[in-house]
């Protein structure tokens, strides 16, 4: 854990419960010290954003209240723009635009980030810009290539969000959930030896019906 991410996550009052539990010893040592700017981010954190198919993104609305929003789209959908810099491409939504007049007035951003299958959590903090389509078209573009082509859906807008913390989450109490595509991942090799080994069956079968004739 960063000095960052302690400095922007412990307020007072949790400090305090860690002091009285002794759980500060492991938490909040670098409190200590000042704060040391941000985390930089390494292949780990990159390849977990960049595989995931979705995400919760919290932004704070003008009255303070944080509002959650769940984001998805074809895995790969997150892309790494250098550095501790990500981007994705908005989509068409229902036109409320909660999250992007959120972002407009404040560009603080928490990420929860979950690989169900490999129990695996992190938590980001980072600073996003909204940048319309028709201003930066060609960024608009990148992002809405993935591996298998252009996202179907209608992107409007790219969000660019430069990490300032992050924090791995340890991974108890995670139920490990599959899409259907990773559920045939794992089963497709087991069914297509099962074919195989019916197929041979069959052969053997007609080999010993016709030995009999």
């Amino acid at each position: 854990m960063g000095d960052r991410y302690q400095h922007i996550a412990f307020g007072d009052a949790a400090v305090a419960r860690q002091r009285i539990t002794g759980s500060v010893v492991a938490y909040g040592a670098g409190l200590d010290t000042p704060d040391s700017g941000p985390q930089r981010v390494t292949p780990r954190e990159v390849r977990m954003l960049t595989g995931v198919f979705a995400f919760h993104m919290a932004t704070v609305t003008p009255s303070g209240w944080p509002y959650v929003q769940y984001r998805s789209g074809p895995t790969g959908f997150v892309h790494h723009l250098g550095g501790n810099r990500f981007g994705f491409a908005d989509f068409r939504g229902n036109q409320q635009f909660v999250s992007v007049g959120n972002l407009e007035t404040d560009g603080r951003v928490a990420l929860f980030v979950a690989d169900h299958p490999k129990k695996m959590r992190l938590k980001v903090f980072g600073r996003a810009t909204v940048i319309d389509g028709d201003a930066d078209p060609e960024l608009l573009e990148r992002l809405s290539q993935v591996a298998d082509g252009r996202i179907a859906a209608r992107c409007e807008r790219s969000i660019v969000i430069d990490v300032e913390a992050f924090d791995w989450n340890c991974a108890r109490s995670m139920v490990p959930l599959y899409t259907s595509e990773q559920v045939r991942e794992r089963v497709q090799p087991y069914i297509d030896q099962i074919h195989q080994l019916q197929d041979r069956v069959d052969e053997l079968e007609r080999r010993l019906s016709a030995h009999g004739d």
